[in-house]
């Protein structure tokens, strides 16, 4: 049965992944803002914790087109199920680990089981026609929104004295439940970890139980399934003289909020002496505000003005915020240049993905994109590395400053970039 012939059917199909992937990403979420708490409670140093950032996504990197092209060859069901039962696997012994070394170990694990996002997307496109593809990818990326936006707050708020948790602990006592509170409140920061790891069961059972299979035929799949891309790939499209500076200019801006992202919670910790649960809160704040650009501000502001001034306007935002992040007093002002990051991400980011799908040819479109999106990939694996260095090495502001600088000639850099792109607009490659 072709997907054409069964909307109804495919709308549940696509509300079924859809769920998957939130729960998926509020689990993944859960565990970001007591990550460097949690990993430094092992002895680890700054720059331990941000190579074990660094190793979760360069697993991703590897093994996301291996899951996908798996999904191709037996299923998407199978891949997305087995996935999701390793991730909570993992997560489960990422959080009853005993040493440094198993931490890391099941983090990588973590983050192979984790790069399932192909399979998803596959299935959406599976499930849509071409013209409806970039509806569907759009709904794949709000499902990050919302899971990026309630993991963390979350995982903040069952750290120890998170609002969650100093409210959970007195009732179950009042409640006649004095070991299972005594129990809960014994986990510490490995709590958000278990929780996780138990929503990430609920979700296997949910996919076990829900999820249809959506490849139809081997010839469906490989038309449907983004073309997945290696190192040589991202090569060959920087040399596309319409788009090369473009996919630059992605690496450079994901590397740079890379850095930022995972060296804060350690300067949150050593600067300000935040907790997890403040360290959460900040985070849920950079999802709301994403959330409020990306999906209700960002279509008339490119509808008025067009990708071209919005990707350095953007990026001079995100740089801006940056550079002032280690200099805000905790309190109100850093949760204004929290704000200000995250609309300036908000802007930069969709404005240069559909400045590099609209510029580039119909037939090079899996190629420059894929690129994009693989460039994007290892910039999350490398940024982290550089910002641990300059966190232990150099001083505590040195991530944010090297990171403000790079923001800061991305947003120079764009402005050739965004008039190569418009100019090479709808034309094949030229060399």
């Amino acid at each position: 049965m072709a997907p054409e012939a069964a909307r109804p059917a495919n709308r549940r199909a696509m509300a079924t992944i859809l769920l998957t992937v939130v729960l998926d990403l509020v689990g993944f979420g859960l565990v970001i803002p007591l990550l460097a708490f949690y990993v430094e409670s092992f002895g680890a140093s700054p720059e331990r914790v941000t190579m074990l950032m660094a190793g979760f996504s360069l697993a991703q990197f590897v093994f996301a087109p291996i899951w996908g092209q798996l999904s191709d060859r037996i299923g998407r069901r199978p891949v997305l199920v087995v996935s999701i039962g390793l991730t909570s696997l993992f997560l489960a012994l990422f959080a009853s680990a005993q040493s440094l070394g198993a931490l890391f170990l099941f983090r990588v694990l973590h983050g192979v089981a984790t790069a399932n996002i192909s399979t998803a997307q596959a299935c959406m496109a599976d499930l849509s026609t071409r013209e409806e593809r970039a509806r569907a990818m759009g709904m794949i990326g709000a499902a990050f929104g919302l899971g990026f936006t309630v993991g963390p707050a979350l995982g903040g708020g069952l750290s120890p004295d998170g609002f969650l948790l100093i409210r959970l602990l007195p009732w179950l006592e009042q409640s006649g439940f004095e070991g299972l509170a005594a129990q809960i409140g014994g986990m510490g920061l490995s709590l958000p970890i278990w929780v996780a790891a138990g929503l990430s069961a609920i979700n296997f059972l949910l996919a076990l139980w829900l999820l249809p299979e959506t490849r139809w035929s081997q010839a469906d799949a490989e038309a449907a399934a983004p073309r997945r891309l290696n190192l040589l790939a991202i090569a060959t499209a920087m040399r596309d003289p319409r788009l090369g500076l473009m996919i630059l200019l992605t690496f450079v801006q994901v590397f740079a909020f890379a850095m930022t992202e995972s060296t804060f919670t350690l300067f949150a910790e050593h600067v300000h002496g935040l907790k997890a649960a403040q360290v959460g809160e900040l985070f849920g704040i950079v999802g709301v505000v994403g959330i409020v650009v990306q999906g209700g501000l960002i279509r008339p502001l490119l509808r008025r003005y067009g990708e071209a001034p919005l990707i350095p306007a953007g990026l001079g935002l995100l740089a801006l915020a940056v550079a002032l992040l280690p200099a805000a007093p905790e309190g109100a002002a850093l949760m204004a240049v929290f704000a200000l990051m995250a609309v300036g991400q908000g802007v930069a980011t969709p404005s240069i993905s559909g400045l590099i799908s609209r510029s580039a040819a119909a037939d090079d479109q899996g190629l420059i994109l894929g690129s994009a999106q693989s460039a994007g990939a290892l910039a999350r694996a490398f940024g982290p590395l550089l910002g641990g260095v300059l966190f232990q090495r150099v001083a505590f502001g040195a991530p944010f400053w090297v990171s403000a600088a790079l923001l800061g000639g991305g947003a120079l850099l764009s402005v050739e970039a965004t008039a190569r792109a418009a100019r090479g607009a709808g034309r094949g490659p030229t060399g």
